[in-house]
Parts: structure tokens; sequence; C-alpha cells
């Protein structure tokens, strides 16, 4: 592995590690009873994605191009390999890292509560106190989360398989389409350009099945109609499906990338 791609491996890292952390960050909406403010504080997570993401794009574009230039494009396949085995690594330390980061965001939104001001919250974070909260919010998953997944799944088998099927597009979705580029360079633009169409399946089904039920849970826990014990196990199971979802993606890219080049030598 070249520095390179293990900069795309770490910027890919960063991309899913943070959209793991948003079920962190409804636990701790839930938990303080401020859900708005918990979620304006993690759209600056959601920030460093984009930034994140907006680098990504045109260096691992770079590197398919200087491929194709010099005719050694037989390593391509292997570093997107590589890079869907980051977004995997992410997604399971995310979803390891969801009771620290509940905790962390949960103070965030009681001193942001107080004092009103999202620069004070960053110096607050690096100050030593900060540090210091943080350091003893680490935590690991209790054995209680997982054994009681014997006793309920907390939210409906369809949700959990269409989260599956949801993340996995989304992952492999820019990664095939710039393989797809790959595989025949006289139509890679409109292999580029169809990746927002398998982005864009995946987005309404996050946003028309997914987030919907998730969103009704969290209303569902404000108004005392479901335990925080039932919505953490809801969580635990979307966190798991988003694992699942970006291995799947290892098993798609190939035939995924295949349609797209066929697709993008029809249209």
């Amino acid at each position: 592995m070249d520095a390179q791609l293990a900069l795309l491996c770490a910027l890919t890292f960063v991309i899913h590690l943070i959209g793991a952390l948003a079920y962190a960050a409804r636990i701790a909406g839930v938990r303080t009873r401020r859900i708005a403010v918990s979620f304006a504080l993690f759209n600056v997570l959601i920030l460093v994605s984009r930034t994140s993401n907006s680098f990504q794009g045109p260096f691992l574009g770079k590197r398919i191009e200087l491929s194709l230039a010099q005719g050694a494009g037989g390593h391509l396949l292997s570093d997107f390999r590589w890079l869907l085995m980051s977004a995997t690594v992410a997604a399971a330390v995310g979803a390891l890292a969801v009771p620290t980061f509940q905790r962390i965001f949960s103070r965030a939104v009681q001193h942001f509560q107080v004092h009103r001001s999202l620069p004070k919250l960053l110096l607050h974070g690096f100050a030593r106190g900060g540090l210091s909260y943080i350091r003893d919010a680490i935590t690991v998953p209790s054995a209680s989360h997982l054994t009681g997944l014997r006793r309920e799944v907390g939210v409906p088998v369809q949700v959990i398989l269409l989260n599956i099927g949801a993340q996995a597009l989304l992952t492999v979705g820019v990664f095939a389409a710039l393989y797809a580029g790959y595989l025949d360079p006289r139509f890679r633009v409109t292999a580029v350009s169809l990746s927002s169409v398998i982005n864009g399946v995946a987005t309404i089904l996050l946003f028309v099945f997914i987030d919907p039920h998730l969103s009704v849970m969290t209303d569902d826990v404000m108004d005392g109609r479901t335990s925080e014990a039932s919505f953490r196990r809801a969580i635990v199971w979307l966190s798991a499906s988003r694992v699942a979802g970006t291995l799947l993606a290892q098993v798609m890219l190939l035939p995924a990338a295949a349609a797209i080049a066929v697709i993008a030598r029809s249209i």
C-alpha cells in the first residue's frame, strides 16, 4: 500500500465512521431531550465528512487517470478492495464507539444549552477539562446489550434488510462507477455520472423506509411509548446492518461495475 492509497483509506474511514456515529447523536438527543440541538452539533462532524469526501473523489479519480495513461491498472481492483475494507472497519469501529460518543454528545448538548456558542464548545472540547471528560467517557458496549438482542429485535426485519441494501449501495456506488470507467475508458465520464443514480436509489431507501421508522421510534421514546432499552437494541441492529452492508459492497463491486459499464455503453 502506497502513501496515496493509505490517504484514500483514511479519508474513507473518516467518512464512514462519522456516518456510523449518527446513531450516537440520536441516543444523545433522546437522553438529553434535545433532539434538534443534538443533530445541530452532529452537523459539525458532517462538515468533516463532506470535506473528506470532497478530497477523496479527486484523489481517487487522479489515481485512475494515471493508471489508464500508464497502462498499469491491474492494481485498481485491489485498491478498491482496500477502500471497501476501510469502510467496513470504520462501520465496525463506529458501532463499537456508539456508547462512548453518545456520552460525549450528551455532554456537548448540555454545554451548548448553557453557553449557546459553538466556538466555546469546541474550545472546551480541546481544553483540559474537555479532554479529561472524553477520556473518562471511553467505554465498550455492555454485554447486556448483546444478550438483550435474543429477546427482541427492536426494529422490523424488513427495515434491517433494507438498511443493509441501502448501505451497500452507498458504499459501492462511487467505487463501482469509477472502476466501470476503467473497464471501458471510452465512456468513463458517463460511468462516473451513473454513480449518482446508484446513490439516489440508496437515498430513497433511507429517506422513505428507514429514517422515518427510526424517527418514529425516537418520538415514541420521547413520549414514553417505547423504552430506551428497546431503542438501543434497534440502534445495535441498525449498526450491525451497516457493517453488513459494507461487506455486501465487496461482493457487489465487480457485478455493479460491469453493469454500469454496460449501461454507460447503452444509453
